[in-house]
C-alpha cells in the first residue's frame, strides 16, 4: 500500500516529510538557544530528498526519510562567536523556521490537492 500511495503522491509526499524533518531541526536549535556549547544545525533539503528518492534508500532497514534527513544534516556555523559555545543565532533561526514553515505549507497544499481529484476521482463529485 505504502509504495502504490508515494507513487499517486509522487515527489511531494517525499518533500513533506523532508519538510517537516527540517522543521524539527530548526525548531531544536530554537530550543537550545540559552543551551551552552550547542551546535545549531540545518538540513540541505535537495540534498535530503535526492538522497529519498534514490534506489538505495531504505536499503539498510533504516527509514529511509530520516536516513535521508540525517544525511544533509549539517552544522551551522555561527555569524558571531559566543562566550559559551553556542552557535543559534535565534533571528536568523526564526526566520529560517518561518520560511520553511511556508515551504512546508507548499507542500501540503500539493498533497491536499492531489488527494482531492483522488476523492473527487472516487465519488465522482
Amino acid at each position: 500500500m505504502e509504495g502504490r500511495m508515494s507513487d499517486f503522491l509522487g515527489i511531494h509526499g517525499t518533500a513533506l516529510i523532508l519538510r517537516e524533518q527540517r522543521l524539527q531541526v530548526l525548531a531544536s536549535n530554537l530550543a537550545n538557544a540559552d543551551t551552552p556549547g550547542f551546535q545549531a544545525q540545518d538540513m540541505d533539503f535537495n540534498t535530503a530528498l535526492q538522497a529519498a528518492l534514490s534506489p538505495a534508500a531504505g536499503a539498510s532497514g533504516e527509514d529511509p526519510y530520516q536516513g535521508a534527513a540525517n544525511l544533509a544534516r549539517y552544522a551551522r556555523p555561527s555569524a558571531q562567536p559566543s562566550l559559551d559555545g553556542n552557535t543559534v543565532d535565534t533571528s536568523r533561526e526564526q526566520a529560517a523556521f518561518s520560511q520553511a514553515a511556508l515551504e512546508y505549507r507548499a507542500s501540503m497544499s500539493f498533497v491536499e490537492s492531489k488527494v482531492k481529484t483522488m476523492l473527487t476521482a472516487i465519488t465522482g463529485q
